[in-house]
């Protein structure tokens, strides 16, 4: 016999674990069941046309799903989860589009940061730079100011912290940066993808690449673990770091 469909709103979420606890009502009373959502088993249930997309789940998402016995008999799961709709993602995303400042609390989850939106509750994973000073213990839970980004791709939405801590080395960088200085790198490593730098001490790190460019391998080729090179830094962001070689004249 097929499981009756159900409707559902996802009130918590384990992302590291794959699971999520589903709020339903039936019969007049509200009841909770566990489900997975793994991304192989939705793709699976894609494939075989049980649901219509993938989805990156949230809190607050609305879903439909089945209930039926675990293979191991001993309770009853969600299966086939299926998103619908978020009404409070969408709104935060419109706001965002005239005024993409939130305040939320900041917390740790399976490892990872994330904010709390203080209005929606919604939590978004806070990725940090490299060169970032990571908050302090009491600094968990306590009121953050916060933007969205990416907000093209809703299953990908993620929050940037308005106030962030950078290592000094990281401001030598920028400065390095914007005055055009050239400055010598030390060689940590060399690959066939690429040669590895240190730029300022062993804190802020680069790479040349040597996938297309043939007089970046002759420059590979010259050079040992130790040596160093004169570079310039052409691109700087709180992700990445681009530098170039400079050439001798």
């Amino acid at each position: 016999m097929k499981e009756a469909t159900q409707n559902g709103k996802i009130t918590f979420i384990n992302h590291e674990k794959k699971y999520v606890i589903i709020e339903y009502e039936q019969s007049g009373k509200k009841k909770t069941v566990n489900g997975s959502v793994d991304e192989n088993v939705q793709k699976k249930l894609k494939e075989q046309k049980q649901i219509r997309k993938t989805h990156h789940f949230m809190m607050g998402d609305i879903v439909d799903f089945r209930i039926k016995i675990s293979d191991r008999g001993d309770r009853m799961i969600a299966t086939n989860i299926n998103f619908l709709y978020n009404n409070a993602l969408d709104v935060l995303i419109n706001k965002a589009s005239t005024d993409n400042h939130f305040t939320g609390y900041l917390k740790i989850v399976d490892g990872k940061y994330f904010v709390k939106e203080i209005d929606s509750y919604l939590f978004f994973h806070v990725p940090f730079s490299p060169w970032q000073i990571l908050p302090t213990e009491e600094e968990l839970n306590e009121q953050v100011i916060f933007s969205l980004e990416n907000l093209n791709r809703k299953e990908n939405i993620y929050a940037s912290l308005l106030s962030n801590v950078y290592i000094p080395e990281f401001h030598t960088a920028v400065k390095i940066f914007k005055q055009k200085t050239v400055t010598e790198a030390l060689v940590k490593n060399i690959t066939p993808y690429g040669i590895y730098l240190d730029i300022i001490s062993d804190k802020i790190q680069a790479k040349l690449s040597l996938s297309k460019d043939e007089s970046m391998k002759e420059l590979a080729a010259n050079l040992k673990i130790g040596d160093t090179i004169k570079v310039t830094i052409t691109h700087i962001s709180k992700e990445r770091i681009v530098v170039e070689p400079v050439t001798e004249t």
